[in-house]
């Protein structure tokens, strides 16, 4: 009876599932507007969204748009518990954090990790670096309980910076990012959080899933083990991918209102929640700029966007359409279309970025 009972606690421990709340800050550009800095940073270091999904080298990774990132959530690590705000961030794969051994401006007005004071934490000699399109960083790599949510991760390797020159995380308003896409993509071979989570049998579920809300409204969350029913009223599609790296799918079409303005022959796309906009191909751009009646810096009247027909992602012989609630930008009495143009070069041709939008 013991035996049995031991059994039957071990698996309800497992039956589990862990929400996690995300709010939604400033973006660094809106950091940057408001200290008038914009114009300066963006001529200095012209961001590309699309970089993170170039041919990876050696030393680097996936990085997500970092001017526009506005849901953050926070987690926990080490011996006590020592909180940092991250980016939840589907479109890269490593855990990093400033630690108390970097000395750069970028990491004097975020949380640091002090590995001196936890008791748990297990150094390596192993380094990380990262690169990515604005500027780098790079670090320690070592070993820590991390604690997200309800739940405790043990043995968790992440990065610990040591240097993050320049000033790009200097006005960003999280401390690291938590990435929770393929161990294929993640540097120096790390494993991913949601990686040890399932293989510690921490989730219900081996799976994650995500809601973000519209404007200013709460209640975004990460709930990993599960999907929520009360979010998933019409159903869920499910969508084979295309590669375990990101979470890439193949999209079929994209149509605004009735006619099909992009990838007509179908187009590769990643689900990312590190990047606000829907990045699209610049011929695409244009387009899809024509077809809304914007202008070609994507500026449009606000009393137009009133009366502007929902956009449509075809995937998986579904139909997804997004209103214009959603894809015009309010910015006071200014109005803009959501998406920017990138060409991605990519094997299987022109790439997508669905972004938060």
């Amino acid at each position: 009876m013991k035996l049995l009972l031991l059994l039957a606690l071990v698996a309800l421990a497992r039956c589990h599932s862990y929400r996690v709340p995300l709010h939604r800050g400033k973006s660094m550009r809106q950091a940057l507007e408001e200290n008038g800095l914009l114009d300066a940073y963006l001529e200095q270091h012209p961001y590309n969204p699309a970089s993170k999904f170039y041919p990876l080298g050696p030393s680097t990774e996936p990085m997500q748009n970092y001017m526009d990132n506005e849901y953050f959530g926070t987690i926990y690590i080490g011996t006590p518990r020592q909180m940092f705000t991250v980016i939840m961030d589907t479109g890269s794969a490593n855990l990093w954090v400033p630690s108390v051994y970097c000395k750069s401006m970028s990491c004097s007005n975020h949380h640091r990790f002090n590995p001196n004071i936890s008791s748990t934490f297990v150094p390596t000699n192993d380094s990380l670096s990262i690169t990515y399109g604005t500027g780098s960083m790079t670090g320690i790599l070592g070993y820590d309980t991390v604690t997200v949510g309800g739940l405790v991760v043990k043995n968790q390797i992440f990065g610990l910076a040591t240097d993050e020159p320049g000033t790009i995380f200097y006005y960003s308003p999280f401390d690291g990012i938590m990435g929770l896409a393929f161990p294929s993509i993640s540097s120096s071979n790390a494993t991913p959080v949601f990686d040890n989570m399932m293989a510690q049998d921490l989730v219900k579920k081996d799976l994650f899933s995500v809601y973000l809300s519209r404007h200013g409204m709460g209640g975004s969350f990460v709930l990993f083990g599960d999907t929520d029913p009360l979010y998933t009223m019409n159903g869920i599609t499910w969508v084979s991918l295309s590669a375990e790296t990101y979470w890439q799918i193949t999209m079929d079409s994209f149509s605004v209102g009735q006619n099909t303005v992009g990838c007509s022959n179908s187009c590769q796309a990643i689900l990312d929640t590190g990047t606000s906009l829907l990045v699209v191909p610049n011929n695409v751009l244009s387009k899809i700029q024509k077809a809304l009646g914007a202008n070609s810096n994507g500026q449009i009247s606000c009393l137009r966007a009133f009366t502007l027909p929902n956009i449509v992602f075809h995937i998986n012989g579904t139909s997804f359409p997004v209103p214009p609630s959603s894809y015009v930008i309010w910015r006071g009495l200014s109005c803009s279309l959501a998406f920017e143009g990138m060409d991605i070069p990519t094997e299987e041709g022109e790439l997508w970025i669905l972004g938060d939008v």
